[in-house]
């Protein structure tokens, strides 16, 4: 039962369980009785999110597709995950992916460029059973 990593608001897989929205901020113009509804998340956790200064780094980098500052958000979002809350938090997911159905998101269109890809690598170094990108 693996993990999904997937795109906030996109239909949602069979089976896929439960959808945890990592982002710092809820969908704007979104009710939120209508967030799972609308396949956004079922659970808000934005402890797995960007600092607000992390992600400004990200939107830079995106903007200017230089790979170095991409790098540098890369290297900034690590460290945050680093520490000891983000870090049990992504030891629990990965040690619940071999039991339970459930998946993360965020609201990017491109994986590559968006720290769910940082997510995923995290994850998987803790061991945990994850879809692979092309199917999730």
């Amino acid at each position: 039962m693996p993990i999904r990593i997937v795109r906030l608001g996109s239909d949602r897989a069979p089976g896929e369980g439960l959808r945890i929205g990592t982002v710092r901020r809820p969908p704007r113009g979104v009710p939120k009785s209508e967030f799972a509804s609308q396949n956004w998340y079922d659970v808000w956790y934005p402890n797995l999110a960007p600092s607000a200064e992390t992600m400004k780094m990200a939107q830079a980098a995106q903007a200017s597709g230089v790979a170095s500052e991409w790098n540098a958000f890369g290297r900034r979002f690590k460290s945050e995950m680093a520490e000891p809350d983000a870090s049990r938090s992504l030891d629990l997911l990965a040690a619940l992916s071999h039991q339970s159905s459930f998946s993360i998101g965020c609201y990017c269109e491109d994986e590559a460029r968006c720290h769910r890809s940082f997510l995923r690598a995290l994850l998987a170094e803790r061991g945990a059973d994850i879809v692979p990108e092309s199917t999730g």
